[in-house]
């Protein structure tokens, strides 16, 4: 399947059930990178706009590149209030946007799609000089809870595509940024959800079976790992969010 079109049809699921991004992140890159609201963003694989709306609450002007229609036309949808907000139709390796526009590129979720080397380039070419690439990932923290290590071991049994540690990969953070060329940050990061909300949560992930028998178990065995785990009909589905940041050369 096309990384372009891996999340056709769970795109009702990702707006509801995927977490935003810790406004600390906003406070890393000031002190780190001198950014503030007059830097110009290109969110590279934007989505929804999930990762879009911190930047655009921080009154920046936001680029939005998401290659996805359905993607792409949610997160129109969404973002519509903001006018410091513009949709663009492209991908990371071909942006569309002019060269040298950007202060700083930004990406969740969304690297591990990229080919990093035809990304690197592109990113070069847009990026004004001194900017900055932040690539941040909400990664699950299953050692928090015996929920997060139950939910872990159902995705491990259930989902062939899942990888662990998709994207978060130091020897193409060195290739793509340089040899020690990037610093890195941690954020807690958590949501609370009811059944349904973490059915939405399972079933916004691009590796999930989407229909039959294998997608039927597996919400069986969600049903009962939550019933288990679950306090007053509610669980803590905790993440820590990590931020990868530096120059590229």
């Amino acid at each position: 399947m096309k990384s372009t079109t891996r999340f056709t049809g769970r795109v009702a699921n990702y707006v509801k059930y995927r977490p935003s991004y810790p406004e600390a992140i906003l406070h890393l890159l000031d002190k780190e990178t001198g950014f503030d609201q007059f830097k110009d963003v290109a969110d590279i694989g934007s989505g929804a706009g999930k990762l879009s709306r911190l930047f655009l609450n921080n009154d920046n002007l936001v680029y939005g590149v998401e290659p996805n229609d359905e993607m792409r036309e949610a997160g129109e949808r969404l973002m519509k209030d903001y006018i410091n907000f513009i949709s663009i139709n492209g991908t990371a390796e071909f942006t569309t946007l002019a060269d040298r526009s950007i202060d700083v590129i930004v990406s969740g979720q969304a690297f591990h799609w990229f080919d990093t080397d035809k990304a690197k380039v592109e990113f070069n070419r847009i990026l004004k000089p001194g900017g900055y690439v932040v690539l941040i990932w909400n990664k699950r923290d299953n050692d928090t809870s015996a929920f997060m290590k139950d939910y872990e071991k159902l995705v491990q049994e259930f989902c062939s595509d899942y990888k662990p540690e998709q994207g978060l990969d130091e020897k193409v953070f060195n290739r793509f940024y340089g040899v020690r060329n990037f610093r890195q940050a941690n954020f807690s990061n958590t949501q609370v959800f009811d059944f349904a909300g973490v059915k939405g949560r399972l079933l916004s992930a691009s590796y999930t079976p989407e229909s039959g028998a294998a997608n039927k178990e597996m919400l069986n065995k969600l049903k009962e790992i939550f019933n288990k785990q679950s306090k007053d009909g509610k669980i803590k589905f905790v993440y820590n969010t990590k931020v990868y940041f530096g120059k590229i050369k």
